[in-house]
This record gives structure tokens, C-alpha cells and sequence, in this order.
């Protein structure tokens, strides 16, 4: 038996290649998954451009112990035990969790519980532990069959928005939060992505402050239509926001340019979040620019003192709470911001990858893909 994997060189992300890999026997405690959908978004694709910077790579090495040129996109999606030699463990159980870009992955299970497990794999141990969970779809209490392609497209992307959001609130918005008279201004750069529209909707829905989205201009008409954005502008329009209002940058795009230039007409920027990296093209670095330091947002941190602060219990509830409020809105049957793509087969992943890298399509579409062909 063979898996099929996609691969990706490291320093030239276009650069693709479709690699059949032979499936190695189980060492005990060990289960092969099928992995049965993956999403692929932007988000992906940040992944990959801070791939050696944030250890991305590393929690799928190719050739087991890691290559130089090449490696494995981690996505979130389903898969399912086919083979199992953990004793607690059967073929047939499925789980919500982080995966390579291939058709089957092997893991190492351990800290059973009822909800889940994490993958003991050595070579993650030292990798965030946010990563290496996997929640059994059987008791997850977000699961539903029906809605597994939102959950691989938005879950991941929403629980960073909502810590962002979070994240601000707790250190009192920097001092950007203004009255409602003069509100301050919380500017999100590529406004059209999941995780910023997903940001947008959390920030809306506090007082003293006015949500800005930058996109481009064929992007405008799909940002002002979700109505979580009080005002949506194309780059070339930063000059229409007030120089001097206390403002909050939130950078999805990565793009250095942009930064520069929002960094330089803010005399009064509160703070700078880097979150992503869209605009892979015009990805550059943060130094020597006028007024804050643009500070990277690690979202496992946040949810590190979440958990002290509040419990994982509690922190769960209010992340549930929200989660259900906003797909409820993106799922609106009458006005969806959510369209499902399916893409199956080795060609089919790689085509939408390609897509996906290059900004290419209609943001209010989500791609679902499978190795598998045909399924």
C-alpha cells in the first residue's frame, strides 16, 4: 500500500510536487488514519511562509526525519482509523485535528480521553500542544455531520479571530478604543480572508470603535456585503482614514509595503499585530518602521492564558458560545458568506492549491479537498 503526499518547496512555495509514499508497518501504539477532507486556505499558505520561522514544518517532516527542500502544508480537516495497534483505540473512529496535506498519516496516541487524544509522536513534543490534539467527532460537542466542511474551513480560522479579539480586549485595546463620537480605529488589512472577516465580526460587536477592512478593489463589493466592516476600502484608500485617530493594526496580508505605509501616516498607532501572511509575493520585514514595533500574534499563547486565567472548561464555553453565533450568520441560507468547493483526486488538491497561493477566485468560496479520488 502507498499514501499519497503533497509536497511543497520550503523557499519556493509555486514549486509543488505529488510524491507516492509506501505505507511502513505499525509500530506498536501506533493507528494509521485515512484522512478523509482537509481545508485549504490562506491561512495554509501562512503556514507555509512562516514554515521555518514558527516550526510549521516540523510537525509533518517528510521522510520522517525532515528534508531540507521540501515539506508538508499542516491543514485541519477529518480522518478516520483504518488501522490500530493502540489498544484503546479502534478502526472506525473518526477525528477533527491537524494533518498533513496526504492521503493517510500515522500518530502516535496518547493522554486518551474521552474527547480525544494528542499525538505523543517524539519529534512534537517540543511543538505547541494546541497542534497535537484530535477530538473524537463521537463526543465533540461542536460536531455535526452535516456541517464537517464549515467546521475543516472555519473552525481554526474562527478560534483565531476570537482570540485576536481577545487578545485586544484584555490589554484594553492599546488605548485605541475611543467614545462612540469618536470612535478609534481598528484597521484590518486583506479584509476578504476568513480569519480577518471572522476578526471583523468579533470587534463589531464592541462600542468605541470603527471596524476598517482594506482589501482590493475586486474584493470591496464581498467585504462591504458582510456587514461586519463599518467601512471597506481598497489600498490605494488608506488616505481617507484620519491620520491622527488612535488606531490598531491588524496585518493579515504580510504585505510589507502596506505596513510601511500604514505605520508611517498613524502618528497615533496604539499597536501593530502581525497575524498572516496573504500577499506571499510581498512578504517583508518589520524594521526600521516609525511608531510601534509590529509584534507577531501567536494564538497558542493567548489560549495559554486563557486557560490559567479562566479553565479550559470556561475558556471551551465561551469559544463554543461565540462559535455558534457566528456560523450561524455565515451559514444564513438567504445571504451565506460561505460557499463549498470540493476538490478531489492528486491533481484536483494540487490545482487549488495553486489557486489558493496565487489570491485567485471568489473569496466567499471555501475549498474542501481529499487526496482520495472519487470518494
Amino acid at each position: 500500500m502507498t499514501t499519497f503526499d503533497f509536497l511543497v518547496c520550503k523557499d519556493q512555495l509555486a514549486s509543488t510536487e505529488l510524491r507516492r509514499t509506501p505505507e511502513l508497518p505499525l509500530s506498536e501504539g501506533e493507528v494509521r488514519l485515512r484522512i478523509d477532507k482537509f481545508a485549504l486556505t490562506s491561512n495554509n499558505i501562512t503556514y507555509a511562509a512562516f514554515g521555518e520561522a514558527m516550526n510549521y514544518w516540523s510537525f509533518f517532516p517528510v521522510n520522517g526525519s525532515g528534508d531540507a527542500v521540501w515539506g508538508r502544508i499542516p491543514v485541519w480537516g477529518f480522518a478516520t482509523v483504518i488501522e490500530s495497534r493502540h489498544p484503546e483505540l479502534a478502526a472506525g473512529e473518526k477525528f477533527y485535528g491537524y494533518y498533513p496535506m496526504s492521503s493517510s498519516v500515522v500518530l502516535a496516541p496518547t493522554r486518551l480521553s474521552k474527547a480525544g487524544f494528542a499525538d505523543g509522536a517524539a519529534h512534537r513534543a517540543a511543538l505547541h500542544p494546541v497542534y497535537n490534539q484530535y477530538l473524537r467527532s463521537s463526543t465533540d460537542p461542536i460536531y455535526t455531520a452535516g456541517s464537517e466542511d464549515t467546521q475543516a474551513l472555519l473552525r481554526p480560522l474562527f478560534m483565531t479571530s476570537w482570540l485576536i479579539d481577545d487578545f485586544l480586549a484584555d490589554n484594553d485595546f492599546f488605548g485605541a478604543q475611543g467614545a462612540p463620537a469618536q470612535p478609534g480605529v481598528m484597521l484590518l488589512s486583506s479584509a476578504s480572508s476568513k480569519t480577518a472577516y471572522g476578526t471583523a465580526f468579533q470587534l463589531a460587536q464592541r462600542s468605541g470603535m470603527e471596524v476598517v477592512g482594506l482589501t482590493s478593489p475586486a474584493n470591496v463589493a464581498f467585504c462591504e456585503s458582510l456587514g461586519c466592516y463599518h467601512r471597506v476600502l481598497n489600498y490605494e484608500q488608506l488616505g481617507q482614514i484620519e491620520a491622527s485617530a488612535p488606531c490598531v493594526y491588524i496585518d493579515f496580508a504580510g504585505n510589507a509595503d502596506l505596513r510601511r505605509a500604514v505605520h508611517t501616516r498613524f502618528s497615533n498607532l496604539k499597536y501593530s499585530s502581525s497575524i498572516g501572511g496573504t500577499h506571499v509575493d510581498q512578504l517583508g520585514g518589520a524594521k526600521d518602521l516609525p511608531g510601534p514595533r509590529a509584534t507577531l500574534f501567536f494564538a497558542p499563547a493567548q489560549v495559554k492564558k486563557r486557560n490559567t486565567d479562566w479553565g479550559a472548561e470556561q475558556l471551551g464555553q465561551r469559544l463554543q458560545q461565540a462559535w455558534q453565533a457566528f456560523i450561524a450568520r455565515v451559514t444564513d441560507p438567504f445571504e451565506p458568506w460561505l460557499r463549498v468547493r470540493q476538490h478531489q483526486g492528486p491533481l484536483a488538491v494540487a490545482a487549488a492549491y495553486e489557486q489558493v497561493l496565487a489570491g485567485r477566485g471568489d473569496p466567499r468560496e471555501g475549498h474542501i479537498l481529499s487526496l482520495h479520488a472519487g470518494d
